[in-house]
């Protein structure tokens, strides 16, 4: 029996080797500095590989095997890499074009359980009261400890109609809280505007996709034709990101050309790139609905809110924003996600998705961890304790231009009870009357006195800046 095991070892050590020679990895890592492939560590992986098969309580595939070995290889470099099944990457693409199954919101992982990061508005998450940084441990009776995220994906995705229960856990609540959702087929409306008063705009990006910027450019187009502004409110909150292309067109829609809105940096030449607004930094799509905007976007007074739940993208948006002067950014410190992945096919309809960069605002900053800072601190009545960060996340990258940001603590969100509650708190409609940020923002564009929570006045508002 030790005589096959070893065999098996041998066998598995040459397969190994051969897959990471032929797939270059080494070189992939550091082409500057190739080094020699790991042999201890790759028999290592085959001894466990083999005892698996050998002694495991029932027959494991070897297909399951090396999918769950990939899955915990990537998923333990950052919060934000992970292996993508064929499924998971299928959806992923459908997901970029605005529509797809589920519940509406947008996860990570966090200390073993899924990690809400955001709903996604008008979606079953949404109207459930759902908010960003809850902890989701459970799954109907299936605890989530011990799941990757795909797994967990899976189980919360089905038919349309069909009911699911989530058990959460809230900073802030001292026990769960139950809800059951109906699934639904979601369709991701990305650009919402109104006028909110003669002369002042809103638009709310809620995801970067690929048809974000144009749609943007039809809603200010829209908007101009009822008459000129006299302010615009760009609304990124809860926004979770997107496509990065799409957050350098939005902010090519209000920058002069050529302006830089965000550079990357990360080990290989491909990694170090700096986008500018301009069409070249565009992906070599149509730049036409920037070309038709009207020329007085590029200088109407700005306001931009943010909140806890803007993350990635819509960071880079409001970090360019702000770094140009271009608007005034109002609401909460954002998540701060300052990194960038990309996706890597594989040739059997997989994929990986790899954290390969870091971005920077145009002054330079490294929002990782930190976040945008508002320039005017507004905060959403009740919504103190609901928010997680990057910073809380396991795993999490450094920020390299400040090494005292610690890891916070996570409160322990493994509690045994399950005590339904009458149910979420639904959250505030944002562009509705009763949305206090969105308010003072109003207010701040008119050059009145504005509120940091409704029975404090904190600023006073300076249009143009």
């Amino acid at each position: 029996m030790r005589s096959r095991f070893r065999n098996i070892g041998l066998v598995l050590v040459g397969v190994v080797a051969g897959i990471l020679i032929s797939l270059n990895l080494q070189a992939i890592a550091d082409r500057d500095a190739p080094q020699p492939l790991p042999v201890e560590e790759l028999r290592a992986f085959t001894d466990v590989f083999g005892a698996i098969k050998q002694n495991y309580v029932e027959p494991v595939d070897d297909k399951k095997l090396i999918a769950g070995a990939i899955n915990g290889m990537v998923s333990d470099l950052d919060p934000h890499s992970a292996y993508l099944d064929k499924d998971a990457y299928r959806e992923l693409q459908v997901s970029t074009q605005g529509q797809f199954g589920g519940l509406g919101i947008e996860v990570g992982m966090e200390d073993g359980f899924v990690k809400v990061v955001s709903p996604i508005e008008d979606t079953p998450a949404f109207h459930a009261g759902i908010k960003p940084g809850d902890l989701i441990v459970k799954i109907d009776q299936a605890l989530v400890k011990g799941m990757t995220l795909n797994e967990a994906v899976k189980r919360m995705r089905g038919k349309p109609n069909t009911k699911i229960t989530l058990t959460i856990s809230r900073k802030g609540e001292t026990q769960p809280i139950v809800v059951t959702l109906t699934r639904a087929i979601i369709h991701v409306r990305s650009v919402k505007s109104k006028m909110i008063e003669p002369g002042y705009g809103w638009i709310r990006v809620s995801q970067f996709q690929e048809a974000t910027a144009e749609n943007l450019a039809k809603a200010l187009q829209k908007m101009y034709r009822q008459g000129a502004l006299k302010g615009l409110v760009l609304d990124l909150r809860n926004d979770p990101g997107g496509l990065l292309y799409g957050a350098v067109a939005v902010s090519s829609a209000f920058l002069p050309v050529d302006a830089l809105v965000v550079s990357t940096d990360g080990r290989t030449e491909d990694a170090k790139k700096q986008f500018h607004a301009t069409p070249d930094d565009l992906r070599g799509e149509n730049d036409d609905f920037l070309k038709t905007l009207p020329a007085a976007v590029k200088t109407v007074p700005m306001v931009v809110l943010v909140n806890g739940g803007s993350a990635s993208a819509s960071e880079i948006v409001a970090g360019a924003l702000q770094d140009h002067k271009r608007a005034t950014i109002i609401g909460t410190q954002t998540f701060g996600k300052g990194s960038v992945q990309t996706i890597m096919p594989l040739n059997n309809d997989t994929a990986i998705k790899l954290t390969t960069a870091r971005y920077y605002t145009p002054s330079g900053r490294s929002i990782q961890l930190k976040g945008i800072t508002p320039d005017v601190m507004v905060e959403e009545p009740g919504d103190r304790a609901a928010r997680l960060r990057e910073a809380d996340l396991q795993h999490h990258l450094d920020n390299p231009q400040d090494a005292s940001l610690q890891t916070k603590s996570v409160p322990d969100a493994a509690q045994s009870a399950v005590i339904a509650k009458p149910g979420l708190t639904k959250p505030v409609e944002f562009g509705s009357k009763d949305d206090f940020q969105l308010e003072q923002a109003l207010a701040f564009l008119k050059g009145e006195p504005i509120k940091g929570e409704p029975s404090k006045t904190v600023a006073q508002g300076q249009p143009g800046k």
